[in-house]
């Protein structure tokens, strides 16, 4: 498998098809500019869906990937190693922010286990029968797969996206359900943007101490000492310092761009492999909207080096995807906007005005209305 094929099966938005949107919008009973940043998501909609009057969106999903990452084993997360099946559980029970938010919207929950660390009894069979593999290595001293198993997680995040897009999904709300997850984003994000473990490392979405944040800078220093000898080759870079679910979203992400199908990112680790996605085909960003600042400074440099203006920013760092779902109702508002604001009437046609008849020229005689030599004064 080459990741640098998908630059040739991803076509950005319809160019062409936008410029009309563009056209239509300025023909709308509201001004244009008067609705901001709702007016440009109607455009980029128009685009996607290649349709200048934009179709609501009625079926959008939420898709998480869970794994958990040997690295947490180092104290570098606020929750303990091994435990990111405890995320799912609350997904599935509808505990968690994200459950409730899609319950409210009435938007399906979809959890992929692409590499949890726990027995899969614990699990709905439907959530682990995808799994890569239990756990992913200690990127700090060892890969976190193996090639084999990168090339699985890949094709595991490109078979989801293909279901989700023949079952009509037409917008995507992608997140993760990890522990440990951040500290391989931003690893990723430091080798793919040249800076230092410092510059990017947060302090995830259950924050951590100060104690615990500079283990976590340790563990990015030695993980990028180990990703810089593979930067030319987004699969091995995947395996050196990513992980099964990190992967396997990057595979769901070039190949919802190959489908054409909108995807909404949530925090760091989404933004981590859309980067890696990004340098294996760089029109594949035109399909992705950020859904929301998530407070990582590794996810704003990311963002940053693909052009993404994040929707919102009201202070979320739970992670989960709860910042993209979030967004949701903003994107459905852009296109409801858009679809149904009626256009301005046509002025009526003026009649045309009968044409003038040209008058003759007046012409003077020469020396009429002249005192005559001849007459006395």
């Amino acid at each position: 498998m080459n990741l640098d094929d998908f630059s040739d099966l991803i076509e950005r938005p319809d160019g062409g098809v936008r410029r009309d949107a563009e056209e239509r919008r300025e023909r709308l009973i509201v001004p244009p500019g008067a609705l901001g940043r709702l007016d440009e998501l109607g455009e980029w909609l128009s685009a996607a869906q290649g349709s200048v009057k934009v179709r609501a969106i009625e079926q959008p999903r939420v898709v998480l990937f869970a794994g958990d990452h040997g690295v947490a084993s180092l104290g570098v997360s606020g929750r303990p190693a091994g435990t990111a099946y405890e995320l799912v559980r609350s997904v599935l029970d509808g505990a968690s922010p994200v459950a409730v938010l899609a319950r409210s919207a009435n938007v399906p929950v979809r959890v992929v286990d692409a590499g949890l660390d726990c027995e899969p009894e614990l699990l709905p069979a439907e959530v682990v029968r995808h799994r890569v593999r239990r756990g992913s290595g200690r990127i700090d001293i060892e890969n976190a797969l193996t090639t084999e198993e990168t090339e699985a997680a890949v094709r595991l995040g490109m078979a989801i996206a293909d279901e989700e897009a023949d079952s009509g999904t037409d917008l995507v709300v992608l997140g993760d359900l990890s522990v440990g997850g951040t500290t391989p984003a931003s690893t990723l994000i430091a080798a793919l943007c040249g800076t230092d473990a410092s510059v990017v490392t947060g302090r995830g979405g259950a924050g951590i101490d100060d104690l615990a944040w500079m283990r976590k800078c340790a563990a990015v220093r030695d993980a990028l000492r180990r990703a810089r000898p593979v930067l030319g080759d987004q699969l091995e870079l995947l395996a050196a310092v990513g992980g099964a679910d990190l992967a396997a979203m990057t595979g769901f992400l070039l190949q919802s761009a190959v489908r054409r199908m909108p995807v909404v990112l949530d925090g760091v680790v989404g933004a981590a492999c859309a980067l890696v996605a990004q340098r294996a085909a760089f029109r594949a960003p035109d399909w992705w909207l950020a859904g929301q600042v998530s407070g990582e400074p590794a996810q704003a440099k990311a963002l940053d080096r693909m052009a993404l203006n994040p929707l919102l920013d009201h202070g979320v760092t739970v992670g989960e995807g709860t910042g993209a779902m979030l967004a949701l109702p903003l994107v459905q508002a852009a296109a409801a906007l858009a679809a149904e604001l009626p256009e301005l009437p046509e002025l009526p046609e003026q009649p045309e005005q009968p044409e003038q008849p040209e008058q003759p020229e007046l012409t003077i005689p020469d020396g009429a209305g002249a005192d005559s030599p001849d007459e006395e004064s």
